[in-house]
């Protein structure tokens, strides 16, 4: 199978743009006038309640939370003390293992 030349391609291989493209990127040109701010999804900005509003709304979230229960709560307090130790463990042999490795073997002392 031959390999296509590396040359300069003819004028005629290329297609030309479209008319109606030339005259869409003239439009996108045009400067509009400044008007009320939009955001970013084209809507009207709305102006809100602020700090009060916030307060309101967050405090609506929280009354739809499912709060645990007090066994829940125990059963996962414990779970997690559990997880600490398991991980504080690891962590200190680890340390210790590498200390002796590093004052043995590496330094000779």
């Amino acid at each position: 199978m031959a390999r296509p030349s590396r040359t300069r391609r003819k004028r005629s291989d290329f297609q030309a743009p479209a008319q109606a493209e030339r005259s869409r990127s003239r439009r996108a040109r045009e400067v509009k006038p400044a008007g009320q701010p939009k955001s970013q999804t084209g809507a009207k900005r709305e102006r809100r309640g602020g700090v009060r509003s916030f307060a309101g709304e967050s405090w609506a979230e929280l009354r739809k939370v499912d709060w645990p229960g007090r066994p829940q709560l125990v059963s996962a307090t414990i779970v997690v003390i559990i997880a600490v130790a398991i991980v504080g463990a690891y962590l200190f042999a680890a340390d210790w293992v590498l200390q002796r490795f590093v004052r043995d073997v590496l330094l000779n002392l």
